[in-house]
């Protein structure tokens, strides 16, 4: 039983593995190919009479785990630079609002059809107004530099808002003041003890030596986490926090106790973070797709009242993603590729699970969570496509306009010498006048070198 569970899990990741690098040479949402491989792998293991009955168990687990790594990778994404100031103070605006609009909207609706209370419906909504960075971040390399950092940006602040908001009201007694004081105080301890919590894991990072540093440091974050959701608090913000403070450390090292503690390799040892992040995040994006397709009952997908509330879903995510764009006053060259890149994706499975758990739901929205996630990652697909083949790629972001021209000035008549003579800008070309010889006054070192002699054949 060892050596085919390892052979099975090696073979999963390299599956894995090849499906992403597939779908990134394609242009195509990997997240769409790793659920129907789940779709698929579901009749045929059953066919060949293998069941795998902790699946369902190892979902809540591997969605929490990417949540983290998720979370913790679009804060390293983010740089807290002053010229960056104006991009995301834009995407900021652009996260916040569409995500109050699409809330907004989607608990209106849950309230009016559900029998279910103002804060359930908030925290059923939630999950379908979060952009899921990990599906946006790899899905916008056709766009230009300025676009991708702007979907970077984007999703990142989606991905955290929309977790510090669902957990907080999930926290909360179930009454709207009871929410507020969840989302006020609960934050506001959570935010100081994530604080000290963040810079200490910092600190850890900076003055422990030697090869092995990331994984205690990682064990170190997964332990607070867990122990922050076991005291009811928002541990991601201590997430959060930590990634911002190893993308700018100067916010700590400004402080007398720390300011010696960067060394020169600290890039290195960030960009090594990084990578160990990015990749853990693959692994667990791939598992958790994978097992999600797997575990989805397929009846669930067939239900009309799924696609229905689908495709109410999709016209309210982009259409108010296409008005907010417009306000913003991107244009539309600007608007057509970003208006169709806000996938769904592993946010929005788990908090909906959860949201699952907190109370009990219709069995068609789990089709429609799906369906949801699947549809707006194919989109993205549709918008590649179509804006690669009608706009140039320069025009598909939002650029400054260039200054106008000033008219050419003209030049003022040259008047002619007194002695009636033409000035030499207007004589007639003529032939060229040999060049001047050479004072003989000038040093040996500035006359011209002589020409070799040509030897005798």
């Amino acid at each position: 039983m060892t050596y085919p569970a390892i052979l099975s899990a090696s073979l999963f990741l390299l599956i894995v593995f090849g499906i992403e690098r597939a779908c990134r040479r394609w242009g195509v949402p990997s997240v769409i190919v790793l659920v129907a491989s789940g779709f698929v792998a579901q009749p045929t293991l059953g066919y060949l009479g293998v069941q795998l009955g902790w699946a369902g168990l190892l979902v809540p687990i591997v969605g929490t785990i990417g949540l983290v790594l998720i979370v913790l990778e679009g804060a390293l994404d983010i740089e807290l630079k002053r010229e960056r100031l104006r991009l995301i103070g834009a995407t900021l605006f652009l996260a916040a609002a569409g995500f109050v609009v699409c809330t907004a909207v989607f608990a209106t609706i849950a309230w009016l059809v559900l029998d279910i209370s103002h804060v359930q419906s908030v925290l059923l909504a939630t999950p379908f107004a979060v952009i899921s960075s990990a599906v946006a971040i790899p899905s916008s390399t056709f766009l230009p530099p300025k676009g991708r950092e702007f979907v970077v940006y984007e999703s990142s602040m989606s991905d955290i808002i929309g977790v510090l908001v669902f957990f907080s009201l999930l926290g909360s007694d179930g009454s709207i003041t009871g929410a507020l004081l969840a989302l006020l105080g609960g934050s506001l301890l959570s935010l100081l003890l994530s604080l000290f919590c963040a810079v200490a894991l910092m600190v850890v990072l900076l003055r422990v030596e030697g090869h092995i540093r990331f994984v205690p440091l990682l064990a170190g974050l997964f332990a607070l986490y867990a122990t922050g959701k076991l005291l009811h608090l928002s541990p991601l913000i201590m997430v959060l926090f930590f990634g911002l403070l190893l993308n700018k450390p100067s916010l700590v090292t400004r402080f007398p106790p720390f300011r010696h503690w960067v060394d020169a390799d600290y890039d290195a040892t960030l960009s090594e973070f990084k990578t160990l992040v990015v990749e853990l995040t693959f692994v667990v994006r791939g598992f958790f797709f994978v097992l999600l397709g797997y575990w989805t009952d397929l009846g669930d997908l067939a239900s009309p009242w799924a696609w229905l509330v689908a495709a109410l879903a999709l016209v309210v995510i982009f259409g108010s993603r296409h008005v907010l764009l417009r306000l913003m006053r991107l244009g539309p060259a600007a608007a057509g590729p970003l208006g169709w890149i806000a996938p769904r994706g592993l946010i929005t499975v788990l908090l909906f699970l959860t949201a699952r758990e907190a109370f009990a739901l219709p069995g068609y929205l789990n089709g429609a969570a799906i369906l949801v996630v699947l549809a707006s990652s194919a989109l993205i697909l549709f918008a590649r496509i179509h804006f690669d083949n009608q706009s140039p790629p320069e025009a598909a972001v939002p650029m400054p306009l260039p200054p106008p021209e000033s008219p050419p000035r003209e030049s003022p008549p040259r008047e002619s010498p007194p002695d009636g003579t033409s000035s030499p800008v207007d004589r007639p070309p003529g032939p060229a006048s040999p060049d001047p010889p050479l004072p003989a006054s000038l040093p040996p070192e500035r006359l011209p070198p002589e020409p070799a002699p040509v030897p005798d054949r």
